[in-house]
C-alpha cells in the first residue's frame, strides 16, 4: 500500500484550482443509467471512486470514455445486477439502485462498503423506493428490489442524524421515471444533491425545490441525454484553506464556491484565518494569532462531517480548549488516536472531542483509517515538526485529486513512497 512521506515545517503558499465534487460526480454517473442517450459530464475528478463507478457501469453494460477530466457514457443496453466485488467495496455505489430501479423496474446489487465511520444503513434508501411501489428482499449479501408499476407518493426521508444524502439521490432518480408525482419531505439540502437534480432536468425530467426540505418530482416518460459540469469539492476546497492555516501559510484557490461553505467560512473566520476575496477565487492565510473554536457537525448548510477531522488539527495547532462534537457519524473520531501519535492532546467524551491546543506537533509514523482522516493526517504532517509517514493513503486517493502533486506545487515537502 502507498504511504506519504513528508516533511513538516514550511508554510504553504500559492495557487491550487479545486477540482469537481466527488459526492456530486458518483450519482450523476449513476443517472447516466436513465437513459439511452449519451450523456457527456465535465470537471470530473480522477479518483479511485470514480474509476470504481466507471467499472460498475460498464459491467451494467454502459460505454465508458474517461479522458482529461471529461466523462461520456451511453447505457443503451443495460441489466439490473450489478457486480458484487466492485459494489461492495464503495458506500457511493448504491446510488446506482435508484436509477435501475427507474428504467428497468428492477435492481440487484450488494450492500455497498465504504470508510468505516460508524453505521450508515441505508434503510431510509429502501423505504423511499417501498414507498413508489417496489418490493424488497435482502438475500445472500444482495439486496432485490423490483417494482411492476412504480407510482409517486408523499414520503419522509429524515433519519436519526438528518437527512439522507444519497438517498435522497436514489429515490430522486427513481421518482423522475415513476407515474405521478412524487413529494419528498426531509430531502437532503446539499449543492451535490442540487447539482444532481440540475444533471436530472437537463435530461428532461420535472424537479422542483433542490436545496429546500421539499422536492418534488413529476414522473415523465424518458429521459434523454445531456451535457453537464460537476460543482468544485466544497470539502476540497476547506481542506486546503485549513492546510493554509495550519502552516502559517498563504493560498489561494480557484474554482471554490464560498455559497457553498458558509458554515466552513464563518468558523475559520471565528478561529482567526483570514479570508479575502480576490475576483473569483478564495485567499486564506492567518490574520494574526489563532483561537479556539467550538464545531458541532450538521446537516447542510450546518457545519460538515467531512470537515470535522481537518478542524480538529488546526484546534490542536490552537492555543486553547476547542469543543468538536459529531453529531452525524457516531464513529468518526478513529483519527484522534493516531493525532495523539503526533503529539495532540485530544479526549473523547461521548460525542465530543475536547482539544487542548497549543503544543507543538512532532512527525511520526500514522495510519489513515478513513478518507477525511487521511486529509487530517497529512495536513497535521504538514505542520509538524520533523518527518511523518502517513499508510495506507488509498483512502485519501478515493476523494482527493492528485492532493500529493497539489500540495508540491504549494512547497509541501511530501512524497508518494509506493508499497507492495
Amino acid at each position: 500500500m502507498d504511504s506519504f512521506l513528508i516533511k513538516g515545517g514550511t508554510p504553504l503558499h500559492g495557487d491550487v484550482t479545486i477540482s469537481g465534487a466527488k459526492n456530486a460526480v458518483l450519482p450523476i454517473m449513476a443517472a447516466t443509467l436513465l437513459t439511452a442517450e449519451t450523456c457527456v459530464i465535465r470537471r470530473v475528478p480522477n479518483l479511485s471512486d470514480v474509476q470504481f463507478m466507471c467499472q460498475i457501469l460498464t459491467s451494467l453494460g454502459a460505454e465508458v470514455k474517461f479522458e482529461e477530466g471529461t466523462l461520456t457514457v451511453r447505457a443503451a443496453k443495460i441489466k439490473g445486477v450489478g457486480d458484487y466485488d466492485l459494489i461492495r467495496k464503495m458506500r457511493g455505489s448504491i446510488c446506482i439502485l435508484g436509477p435501475l430501479l427507474g428504467r428497468l423496474r428492477k435492481a440487484t446489487i450488494s450492500l455497498p462498503g465504504g470508510c468505516i465511520i460508524g453505521a450508515r444503513p441505508i434503510d431510509l434508501h429502501l423505504k423511499g423506493v417501498a414507498a413508489l411501489g417496489a418490493k424488497i428482499k435482502i438475500e445472500g449479501g444482495y439486496v432485490h428490489v423490483d417494482a411492476k408499476k412504480l407510482r409517486g407518493a408523499d414520503l419522509f426521508l429524515g433519519g436519526r442524524a438528518g437527512p439522507t444524502v444519497l438517498g435522497t439521490a436514489n429515490v430522486i432518480m427513481a421518482a423522475v421515471l415513476a407515474d405521478g408525482v412524487t413529494i419528498i419531505e426531509s430531502a437532503a439540502c446539499e449543492p451535490e444533491v442540487i447539482d444532481l437534480i440540475h444533471f436530472l432536468n437537463a435530461m428532461g425530467a420535472k424537479i422542483s425545490g433542490g436545496g429546500s426540505p421539499t422536492v418534488t418530482i413529476t414522473g415523465v416518460k424518458s429521459l434523454h441525454g445531456a451535457e453537464h459540469e460537476v460543482i468544485p469539492d466544497r470539502i476540497e476546497a476547506a481542506t486546503f484553506a485549513i492546510a493554509a492555516a495550519a502552516t502559517n501559510g498563504e493560498v489561494t484557490l480557484h474554482g471554490a464556491r464560498a455559497d457553498h461553505m458558509h458554515a466552513i467560512l464563518d468558523k475559520l473566520r471565528e478561529a482567526g484565518v483570514k479570508i479575502e476575496r480576490n475576483g473569483p477565487a478564495l485567499k486564506f492565510s492567518r490574520n494574526g494569532r489563532l483561537k479556539p473554536v467550538d464545531i458541532t457537525t450538521l446537516p447542510y448548510a450546518g457545519f460538515p462531517t467531512d470537515v470535522q477531522a481537518q478542524m480538529m488539527v488546526l484546534m490542536a495547532l490552537t492555543p486553547g480548549i476547542s469543543i468538536i462534537t459529531e453529531r452525524i457519524f457516531e464513529s468518526r473520531f478513529m483519527h484522534v488516536s493516531e493525532l495523539a501519535r503526533l503529539g495532540a492532546d485530544i479526549a473523547i467524551e461521548g460525542p465530543s472531542a475536547i482539544v487542548k491546543g497549543g503544543k507543538p506537533l512532532s512527525g511520526a509514523p500514522v495510519m489513515a483509517s478513513d478518507l477525511r482522516a487521511s486529509a487530517a493526517l497529512v495536513i497535521a504532517g504538514l505542520a509538524a515538526k520533523g518527518s511523518t509517514e502517513v499508510n495506507r493513503v488509498y483512502h485519501i486517493d478515493r476523494g482527493y485529486e492528485n492532493i500529493d502533486g497539489k500540495l508540491r506545487k504549494l512547497g509541501a515537502r511530501i512524497q508518494r513512497q509506493e508499497g507492495s
